[in-house]
């Protein structure tokens, strides 16, 4: 096996290098497919997912090259539908909601195995919740579970209060229905208001454990989640990949090696054979998934490819078959957008600047809104060639129901209008762009050829149609990442966000409280109001109703300045059936298959 391997990388790499030329200017005049579309033999699938994973176990790895891999050899109580991304029933068969969207119970399927035989059961839903967010395990998504009640208290070594002389457990006054938190740490009390530090004075403190998470199995098929808030899109959460459910009897023996093949245990429709680091993982049809007759494919490999010359060579000539999102080169789009086996779709995610709005001039709302106005979204898209305007904050065109609010797009003379109304202007009341502080302006990104590009495009509009030159920033990401979490910028910071779900809300959380990822000072009672009334909302167009109420706010306050929505751009062969570009580009693998009959080919 090793041998063979070998062989087979060494050809990649040779058919790479031969194909280049050719690769670099793809000839697609007539065409309708990008290379060869000779089907491999028998129900295989050849991947390129990207880079090579951080890990295979899913409370690890925090990327979506990880999470596609996830999806083949693990599940949990919900899955990406796929074509929609939306949860569907996966490990549980249905779920009941309760509590205005605050409990949830699963009711999962008793068939449900390991790949090793051993039944799945509600326990083993606890254990990886309590794993996942134990202190000590310290993962970095761990705050997607925070919506549990005492979650976030038990990740971050929090405490209880009890009442020294009742031993009643002290309220939270702001959700009476939990227990008050606060800080294990004694340094970190002494930075509370000094009204909650007169009310714990003197009273016993008692450190959250893992046993006070609001999950619990109520029977061996029956779990059931008690939530810190209403969370209507909870479902949807529970399909991300920190939820999926990992094996305690493999950890516990193996430790940390349990992802290796020959330790590994799965619950996916696929079982791990092969790891090659920095090559390859491949994984065969897992008889013990509790759906193994719906699985047509019998092997699935995922090669880890970052350059995009290379992949888009060896897709041309047939050594993969699919590849995962942004792979086709901005240089190839002109040519590639007509054939058929290219994927572009909208994405759930969208690219923003934040403005810094506790600093002049950009703390008026006048001058946010001209600055935006003073944007040719339109010019941009072209410019951009894969993404589509955006005016208002969710993407559009991704959650059926949903109605997008929008604001005016490109109006140069109302943006002068509205620097002259905020004190830009000459004795004569109009605008002067002299007047303007410019020098104090500046883009701040984190560095990238991409982020160059747009920071440049939106610099030249702004000297173009304001007459004001503001001044670039770049930053290697790590460091960015803090300057603008600080506000430690004037003017505006790149943001771009990906849905961590399928919900509206995944984007309005951001401004519900001020920092974290919330880089513009900007928090709103109105705006918060709205989403909390939303989010106890149980029927789905008052829900929509009133996010889409909180998202006009958001646009008439304009903390951020909103561009366009990026698209999926990927490629996959016409004989690839059940791979679609939904809109987080995360398969559900079990439905994929190959059609060796050219007639029934996308």
């Amino acid at each position: 096996m090793r041998r063979r391997g070998r062989t087979l990388r060494l050809w990649l790499a040779c058919a790479g290098l031969a194909l280049a030329a050719s690769a670099c200017s793809p000839s697609t005049a007539g065409a309708r497919y990008f290379g060869k579309v000779t089907p491999p033999d028998g129900q295989v699938l050849r991947y390129i997912s990207a880079s090579e994973p951080e890990s295979l176990d899913p409370q690890i790895g925090t990327g979506q090259p990880e999470a596609r891999i996830y999806v083949a050899f693990f599940e949990g109580l919900t899955e990406y539908d796929p074509k929609t991304a939306q949860a569907v029933p996966a490990l549980a068969e249905r779920w009941d909601v309760a509590d205005a969207n605050q409990t949830f119970t699963f009711h999962m399927r008793p068939q449900a195995r390991w790949s090793d035989g051993t039944p799945i059961t509600a326990d083993d839903i606890v254990y990886s919740m309590r794993r996942g967010l134990s202190p000590d395990f310290a993962t970095r998504t761990s705050y997607m579970a925070y919506d549990i009640a005492y979650a976030e208290a038990y990740n971050s070594r929090a405490a209880f209060v009890r009442d020294a002389r009742s031993g009643d457990w002290l309220r939270d006054e702001a959700a009476p229905g939990l227990r008050l938190v606060v800080p294990g740490d004694a340094a970190a009390r002494e930075a509370l208001p000094p009204a909650l530090r007169a009310r714990i004075e003197g009273q016993t403190l008692v450190p959250v454990r893992a046993e006070d998470i609001g999950v619990e199995a109520l029977d061996a098929h029956t779990v059931r989640f008690h939530l810190a808030r209403p969370v209507p899109f909870f479902p949807g959460v529970l399909s991300h990949q920190f939820f999926r459910v990992v094996p305690r009897q493999a950890i516990e023996r193996w430790g940390g090696t349990w992802t290796q093949p020959g330790h590994f245990v799965g619950s996916g429709p696929f079982r791990l054979d092969l790891w090659r680091p920095y090559d390859r993982i491949s994984g065969v049809r897992n008889p013990m998934y509790w759906d193994a007759a719906a699985v047509r494919l019998d092997r699935l490999t995922f090669y880890a490819v970052e350059d995009q010359t290379t992949m888009m060579n060896l897709y041309k000539a047939g050594a993969v078959d699919a590849t995962y999102n942004h792979t086709v080169p901005a240089a190839w789009l002109d040519q590639m957008r007509g054939l058929a086996d290219h994927m572009n779709a909208p994405e759930n995610a969208n690219e923003f600047y934040y403005f810094n709005t506790t600093v002049p001039p950009m703390d008026d709302v006048r001058v946010r809104r001209a600055f935006s106005l003073a944007v040719d979204r339109d010019g941009l898209a072209e410019f951009r060639k894969t993404v589509t305007p955006l005016t208002g904050f969710v993407p559009d065109g991704i959650f059926p129901g949903y109605e997008n609010q929008k604001t005016e797009s490109f109006n140069p003379l109302r943006a002068r209008q509205l620097l002259a109304e905020a004190g830009f202007r000459d004795a004569s009341g109009a605008y002067d762009p002299s007047r303007f502080p410019a020098n104090t302006i500046e883009i701040l990104y984190n560095t990238s050829e991409s982020n160059r590009q747009v920071s440049e495009f939106v610099q030249a509009q702004w000297k173009q149609h304001l007459g004001v030159t503001v001044r670039l920033r770049n930053e290697e990401f790590r460091t960015f990442l803090g300057t603008r979490t600080r506000r430690e910028y004037t003017g505006l910071a790149r943001a771009g966000w990906v849905g961590d779900y399928m919900d509206p809300f995944t984007f309005f959380d951001i401004f519900t409280t001020v920092g974290g990822n919330n880089g513009t000072g900007w928090l709103d009672a109105r705006y918060v109001a709205l989403l909390r009334q939303a989010n106890r909302e149980v029927e789905q167009a008052r829900r929509y109703a009133l996010l889409a109420q909180a998202e006009a706010r958001l646009i008439e306050e304009q903390p951020v300045l909103p561009l366009y929505t990026p698209a999926t751009n990927w490629m996959k062969k016409p004989y690839v059936k059940g791979l679609y570009p939904n809109p987080l580009t995360l398969h559900s693998w079990k439905h994929v298959y190959i059609e060796h009959d050219p007639a029934k080919w996308d």
